[in-house]
């Protein structure tokens, strides 16, 4: 009984044994195959490996198969490691090849670095072998052309094409294209600026590209500049006469807020004068008054006789008859103090 117990636990493990061999030959015989027949074998146990490692077997076949096919000795574990790490192993795989048909010195531990970096490696060694031009400004992301003033106030409105190629050596870390972009752009607004008349930027648009060329534009970039080409120049408004017109409105409005403070000054001042003049009458009102006080204590202290007050009245009437004939207008006994 336990005889045939076990032999039967043996069959059954047997049978599960054969089944899982027949599994995995049948999932991975024909990537088994297809690597043996192409010269690149991976063997059975490595390629279960993988998938028990989730990795894609398939990528790293067809990647082995694609390198020893180019000549590259790559192997399943360097395309393994970089699968695991996030890069993309078939397009490392095709980058390397691209670089060694163009004798373009890349290792795979390079390749892998820009990758791993978030560049596109294969596209940056297509763009080593044939360079690609980038229009600066950038169209799609801001304004459709640099604009910049000469120093005769002329404003001028240039587009360039910047014509690079990838610098591998500097693609890790290297600055990207907006760099290339916003550099160029600053000199031209540069060159421009310096120009004494923008007639001879219309005459000789090459200085421009002559003199940014010339600045080392692509100092810690990924690429290298291979020239720059000045595709537009045009005339754009005359910067210097409106600042002019700016100015002297300003100047203007200054002129009017100092006038009117002026303005404003003498009408004080006219209105403090005013209340002067009242002041100064209410003060000659209250002399006359004291008049016929004075004329009562003379009378009192026998200082004035009844004579001499009836002669000062004759005088006081003969005054302002003198004025009624110089003023026809003015009543009789008008600003003059009565008894």
């Amino acid at each position: 009984m336990n005889m045939n117990l076990i032999v039967g636990i043996l069959g059954l493990g047997v049978v599960v044994v054969i089944l899982v061999l027949a599994v995995v030959i049948i999932t991975f015989f024909r990537l088994w195959l297809r690597a043996l027949l192409s010269g690149a074998s991976v063997g059975l146990a490595s390629l279960v490996g993988m998938s028990l490692r989730k990795v894609n077997p398939s990528v790293i076949v067809d990647s082995r198969i694609m390198a020893v096919k180019a000549g590259l000795n790559i192997s399943t574990n360097e395309l393994e490691t970089h699968y695991l790490a996030g890069g993309n192993v078939v397009r490392v795989v095709q980058a390397l090849i691209a670089a060694n048909k163009a004798n373009i010195p890349l290792t795979f531990q390079r390749a892998t670095a820009i990758d791993l970096a978030g560049r596109d490696v294969l596209d940056a060694v297509q763009t080593s072998v044939r360079p690609k031009v980038i229009d600066c400004p950038d169209p799609s992301k801001g304004a459709p052309v640099v604009a910049a003033v000469a120093m005769d106030g002329i404003q001028l409105k240039a587009k360039a094409r910047v014509t690079v190629r990838t610098n591998i050596n500097t693609l890790v870390g290297g600055a990207t294209e907006e760099t290339i972009i916003a550099r160029v752009g600053e000199g031209i607004v540069t060159t421009i600026g310096s120009s004494e008349s923008h007639k001879r930027v219309l005459e000789n648009p090459d200085t421009i590209s002559k003199t940014v060329l010339a600045r080392g534009l692509d100092a810690g970039t990924a690429f290298e500049i291979l020239s720059i080409d000045i595709a537009d120049v045009d005339v754009g408004e005359n910067i210097g006469a409106q600042l002019q017109i700016m100015q002297a409105e300003a100047d203007k409005q200054i002129a009017q807020a100092r006038a009117e403070e002026r303005r404003a000054m003498a009408r004080a001042r006219e209105q403090e004068m005013q209340a002067q003049v009242v002041e100064m009458r209410a003060r000659v009102v209250e002399a006359e008054a004291q008049v016929p006080r004075a004329i009562a204590e003379a009378f009192r202290s026998g200082n004035l006789g009844v004579m001499d007050y009836y002669r000062l009245k004759n005088l006081m009437s003969d005054t302002d008859m003198r004025q009624a004939i110089a003023k026809p207008d003015a009543k009789p006994g008008e600003g003059t103090p009565s008894a």
